[in-house]
């Protein structure tokens, strides 16, 4: 049996401010290393508060003892309780310094392929995916282990043990059936990961909106829209509707801009100008293009198509508004008279009377 001694609480204060001291220092030479080493900055970044929480309850553990509280039976009480709470308390702070840990050892990788350009971009944004949703399942199994030695700390729960083993069944059954939707949702976003249906910053077309993946977990996805609203959906929503991916097999995306003119409109002109355009702008890739008569309208219109790629969807975007302005310009300023019109026959023009109005 230990003896409460006076120096007993002065030496558990300077052990715990001892331990935070000693993190701080960690934390401040790490700081200094991550402007080389990327993997000290997201250290720093996602664990100085878990690391402060684990060096200061390990500091108590080591330092607490039962006896600092006397020697009666109350007194033993208390301090069989704040033991019991430390522990509890250690559980967290480990499994909260593991789950950062893990995350700024993901983040070193993650940072690596946002960089990753050009062809290689696709795949990059594929691991990029499966990393994210691994690390919440990392994650959330290592919650759950921490829960269960939480609960199993206690007398109680593990006498319950044998009981609830022998109910699992029925249990599982019943939790089986209740969480039914959302261990859809979870199976439905590892199945869109790990087949490549969809990644993170792939452009989609959802319920007629535009926009890029911004978000993929195991239950949901954020799609960031074209005007900065959030569009989210369940994950299931993928794997039971049609959607489309603009971005599945590459990034480049062709533009597409209608112009309904009159007949009278000299296309070989206006192909031309179209080229020398899109020569001088930079959002175009410098690969396809064209210029095509796709359609005459019951209303007396020619639809011209013009086509032109771009290195991804924002460009394309950009680069179809631009065309589309050079064009309307273009016919207005050098062609007035192929300007849209609608012609009208009347008895009189068949006959061939002039209008005296």
């Amino acid at each position: 049996m230990s003896v409460r001694s006076p120096g007993d609480w002065p030496i558990l204060v300077i052990s715990v401010i001892g331990s935070i001291l000693l993190v701080e220092v960690a934390r401040r030479v790490l700081n200094r290393v991550g402007r080389k080493w990327a993997l000290a900055r997201h250290l720093v970044e996602h664990c100085t508060w878990a690391a402060f929480s684990v060096a200061a309850v390990v500091a108590f553990n080591v330092a607490f003892q039962p006896g600092m509280f006397g020697d009666s039976a109350s007194d033993r009480s208390v301090a069989g309780t704040v033991e019991r709470i430390l522990g509890l308390v250690t559980i967290i702070a480990v499994t909260w310094l593991i789950v950062q840990a893990t995350y700024a050892l993901t983040d070193v990788v993650l940072d690596r392929l946002v960089l990753v350009e050009g062809e290689r971009n696709r795949r990059a944004r594929r691991i990029m995916t499966q990393i994210a949703l691994v690390r919440r399942i990392a994650a959330a199994g290592i919650i759950v282990i921490a829960v269960g030695a939480m609960l199993f700390s206690f007398p109680q729960v593990r006498a319950l043990g044998a009981g609830l083993l022998a109910s699992a069944g029925i249990a599982g059954a019943v939790v089986g059936i209740a969480a039914q939707p959302t261990i859809g949702n979870v199976l439905a976003g590892l199945q869109l990961a790990f087949s490549d249906a969809l990644r993170l910053d792939d452009v989609v077309v959802v319920e007629d909106e535009w926009g890029r993946i911004e978000e993929l977990t195991l239950t949901y996805v954020v799609i960031r829209l074209w005007d900065e609203r959030r569009l989210v959906l369940p994950v299931s929503y993928f794997t039971q509707n049609p959607f489309e991916n603009w971005t599945r097999h590459g990034s480049r995306v062709l533009a597409v801009v209608y112009l309904r003119v009159d007949w009278s409109v000299p296309v070989p002109k206006l192909r031309d100008g179209l080229y020398e355009f899109l020569q001088a702008n930079p959002l175009w890739d410098q690969k396809d293009w064209t210029l095509q008569v796709t359609d005459v309208l019951p209303n007396g219109l020619v639809e011209l198509r013009a086509l032109m790629s771009a290195a991804d969807a924002p460009s394309s975007w950009d680069l179809k508004c631009d065309v589309r302005e050079f064009l309307v310009d273009f016919v207005r300023d050098n062609y007035p008279d192929s300007l849209p019109r609608f012609r009208v026959e009347t008895p009189e023009s068949r006959l061939g009377v002039p209008d005296n109005k």
